[in-house]
């Protein structure tokens, strides 16, 4: 079988949880502060906070710019449901606007028209790892004095060229950038997410709500000679990262830019194999972007049933996974009815496969990924013309 993905671990992150295992502490602590320290730098930013996960993040972000409830924030409904489902924690309303059908990201020209006097903030995201339009987002997001959040999930390595110079996703540009470190992303630590910001009050509040509000650290705590009682000065959460978590995510961020020279190597002979099947449309990496395409994305051939491709190419051992889904689509969010065409995010949704693509795929399952993807478009091509043929049949089928 050729997975969807595979995490990129070896003897060496190993090494670095059991290196934790033994040294007794294990949950939030100095593995934690340097894993923070070593990511701030990396995407070059002034401040960075570790949390349990992205959606974690993503709801300490809302609440920092002052979601609250009944407040809207613009976002994408192309999006995994994790982006809504945060801006419901604040008791926000998400507003969606549709998708750029090239970059799979939010359509810039669509956003201006969704700013109303409710508007609390703007959610991008930076989605399978390709940058927003930044430039065009922040000033919009200015103009109308609003923050800006980016959902950088997936995009954890990837850059973005602004006034000539290339820079890493996180510095942050918007407001406050948020990232995961699921098994699917490019480096993991199991689980995990992390919050960059330019603002030193925003990160002092992420601090005080990963840790129930707590005054004190479990850190300054433990290493005080004098007795310290905390206080909880806030209502807060259980966000914490677990130091074995951390200890992996350093080793793992020392190797991400080798991961993604790779996966950009992997996309580009995907690109070219691809030209060798008709009707697939390979996706679109603007000039000004450098993805780490944590997921590759293409489009099927007019007429193909995807499931039916998606079912065909299982069978045969190559695993994919259906476009990226559309929070308005899933009964959770049935009774808030979107202001504006969603045409775009849907025929992504329903059109689109994401391929297997991981650090270490050889040429050889690549070429295999692609073969069986030539051969699910002729076979389902075919089934979706019969079926169409005998609504009947189709009916029975449905």
């Amino acid at each position: 079988m050729i997975p969807i993905a595979r995490p990129a671990l070896d003897d060496e992150d190993a090494a670095a949880a059991e290196r934790v295992i033994l040294s007794g502490w294990l949950s939030q602590g100095p593995e934690v502060a340097a894993f923070e320290r070593e990511f701030a730098t990396f995407v070059g930013a002034p401040h960075a906070c570790a949390v349990m996960n992205c959606t974690a993040a993503l709801h300490l972000a809302l609440l920092a710019v002052g979601v609250r409830a009944e407040d809207e924030v613009i976002t994408v409904s192309h999006s995994y449901i994790a982006t809504a489902n945060a801006i419901r924690f604040c008791g926000g309303q998400p507003v969606f606007v549709d998708i750029d059908p090239l970059t799979f990201n939010i359509d810039v020209s669509r956003i201006e028209r969704a700013i109303s006097a409710r508007t609390r903030a703007i959610l991008c995201v930076h989605q399978m790892g390709m940058p927003c339009d930044l430039t065009s987002i922040l000033d919009i997001a200015r103009r109308y004095r609003l923050p800006v959040i980016e959902d950088a999930a997936c995009a954890s390595g990837s850059e973005i060229r602004i006034d000539g110079a290339w820079q890493r996703i996180g510095r942050p540009h918007g407001d406050i950038a948020c990232f995961s470190f699921h098994p699917r992303k490019v480096i993991t630590t199991g689980d995990g997410g992390m919050l960059t910001t330019a603002s030193a009050e925003w990160d002092r509040l992420f601090r005080l709500w990963r840790q129930h509000g707590m005054s004190v650290s479990d850190v300054v705590r433990h290493a005080s000679p004098q007795v310290t009682f905390e206080s909880y000065p806030i209502v807060g959460y259980n966000y914490r990262m677990t130091d074995m978590q951390a200890a992996v995510g350093r080793n793992q961020l020392r190797r991400l830019p080798d991961f993604v020279n790779r996966r950009r190597q992997l996309a580009e002979q995907y690109r070219a194999y691809l030209l060798e099947l008709p009707g697939i449309h390979s996706p679109h990496e603007p000039e000004w972007a450098r993805s780490n395409w944590q997921s590759y994305c293409v489009r099927l051939p007019d007429g193909t049933n995807q499931r039916a491709a998606m079912q065909f190419m299982l069978d045969r051992g190559v695993a994919t996974r259906r476009g990226i889904m559309c929070a308005h689509l899933e009964r959770a969010y049935w009774e808030l009815e979107p202001r504006f065409s969603l045409h775009e995010s849907e025929v992504a949704h329903h059109n689109c496969i994401l391929l297997p693509l991981y650090t270490e795929m050889t040429d050889a399952e690549q070429r295999r990924v692609v073969e069986v993807l030539g051969e699910a478009c002729k076979e389902c091509a075919e089934e979706v013309t019969d079926r169409e043929s005998n609504p009947q049949l189709f009916a029975t089928a449905k």
